[in-house]
């Protein structure tokens, strides 16, 4: 028998993926976990702690709680419950993430083309992660529109978006929107810019655009608002591109902007400053230790690498010191995976902060509540709190060992990703396909 696109993937979904069974959706968004060692991440930990969720909230943290009848109940065991992990920049879910051949296209859209058949959605959920921030790729200098999700493996795209947390634009600089390492078809000239000072110069004059623009249409507000409109006002043209910018300029987006030379991101503070435009952070920055007083007085934090510098020129001055150093000066540093596969790791890519100076803790609000608030949604998620939404996630050792796993990720109340679960339903498929034969 021959399968094709969504049925094999469906048939592989019901065979051998949680979360969308019978016993994983009881009672859904109720859950009451037992005897946990809670990391809130935001207060001190509690042993043998229970955590009771109804619809999907938080709605009580203590020890021995009851929960109203048909609700599931999660025995922990000790195990180490944590705020489910965020991911501030990653590219999963996407159909498609760069447009090489132009240097400019704020009026693309990823929320747009959201893949929820990604796989490395699943593959994330495997390392308790429950959000991500994906983006637009590096290629361009002024990239496209970036959107969160929660990772609501199974559900329709629309459900996956987070409203809530802040529109962002996707900036680069460097060697990417050079395209310094690409190799040219013969006849084929190279896409400006090629420079450093090309990158910084097309910004400015694609924000100058954008500012004249913004004031046109204040200008035809005005008049088409005014006692005596003029009889032959017209609107301005619209331009997708520079409405875009013009968001920008008018406070309703954030940039994140892919750096990695501390002159680079100066360059690009200046940009801000002149502009009137906010930063959410910088984009793995590696050399951000060299600036941490300029990223200071702007409050612009870091989203980075742990310990991958030195993969290309740009980043042979980063350091693996640089999350740790720049989170005791005040930045507020996330860690984050650019990956499809590095992305269930990302408690060990925390974990590895403990080598280089913080605590346990302290790595932990990097992939957790530091990310939350990068994004905008640390009122939401980011910590195990009363009244926020129910994303957790279940290790069997502390998620800073080298020898954690994740067993369970929750999001909102309902499990997504439950380790026995899965090798039970594997080994049950694979007694079924022999009893095929």
């Amino acid at each position: 028998m021959k399968y094709h696109g969504r049925t094999l993937i469906l048939i592989l979904t019901l065979l051998i993926l949680p979360g969308l069974t019978s016993n994983s959706l009881l009672a859904a968004g109720n859950l009451l976990i037992r005897n946990a060692t809670i990391l809130p991440v935001t207060g001190p930990s509690i042993s043998g702690g229970d955590v009771l969720i109804v619809n999907g909230f938080i709605k009580q943290i203590g020890r021995n709680l009851s929960a109203p009848a048909g609700t599931r109940v999660i025995e922990a065991g000790g195990r180490y419950l944590i705020p489910g992990i965020i991911d501030t920049h990653t590219h999963l879910a996407l159909s498609g993430t760069n447009e090489g051949t132009e240097a400019v296209t704020p009026e693309v859209n990823m929320a747009e083309v959201i893949n929820p058949d990604d796989t490395a959605i699943f593959t994330a959920l495997s390392g308790g992660v429950t959000m991500v921030h994906t983006m637009h790729g590096s290629a361009n200098v002024i990239g496209g529109v970036n959107v969160v999700l929660k990772l609501k493996w199974g559900q329709p795209s629309e459900k996956l978006i987070v409203k809530e947390a802040y529109p962002t634009l996707k900036f680069a600089l460097g060697e990417n929107v050079k395209q310094s390492n690409r190799i040219l078809l013969p006849g084929r000239p190279r896409r400006y810019p090629a420079t450093r000072m090309g990158a910084n110069a097309l910004i400015r004059r694609e924000l100058l655009r954008a500012r004249d623009y913004l004031a046109e249409w204040q200008r035809y507000e005005k008049l088409k608002n005014s006692k005596n409109q003029p009889p032959w006002l017209l609107p301005p043209r619209k331009d997708l591109r520079l409405e875009t910018l013009a968001d920008l300029l008018r406070g309703k987006l954030y940039a994140r902007c892919h750096a990695y030379v501390a002159t680079e991101m100066v360059e690009f503070l200046n940009l801000a400053r002149e502009f009137g435009f906010k930063i959410g952070a910088f984009e793995h920055a590696w050399e951000a230790y060299k600036i941490t007083d300029e990223l200071l007085a702007a409050g612009v934090g870091i989203s980075v690498f742990i310990d991958s510098w030195a993969y290309k020129m740009e980043a042979a001055e980063g350091i693996a010191y640089n999350a740790a150093y720049c989170s005791k000066r005040g930045i507020l540093v996330s860690i984050n995976s650019d990956s499809s596969e590095r992305v269930r790791r990302l408690f060990n890519e925390a974990g590895k902060a403990v080598k280089y100076g913080l605590t346990p803790n302290e790595a932990l609000k990097m992939i957790t509540i530091n990310a939350a608030r990068q994004l905008g949604v640390d009122h939401l998620v980011g910590s195990i709190e009363v009244g926020k939404q129910a994303d957790l996630a279940l290790f069997n050792e502390h998620p800073m060992s080298a020898y954690t796993r994740c067993d369970l990720t929750i999001i909102e109340g309902e499990v997504y990703f439950d380790r026995e679960q899965l090798l039970r339903e594997r080994s049950a498929a694979a007694e079924a396909r022999k009893g095929g034969n």
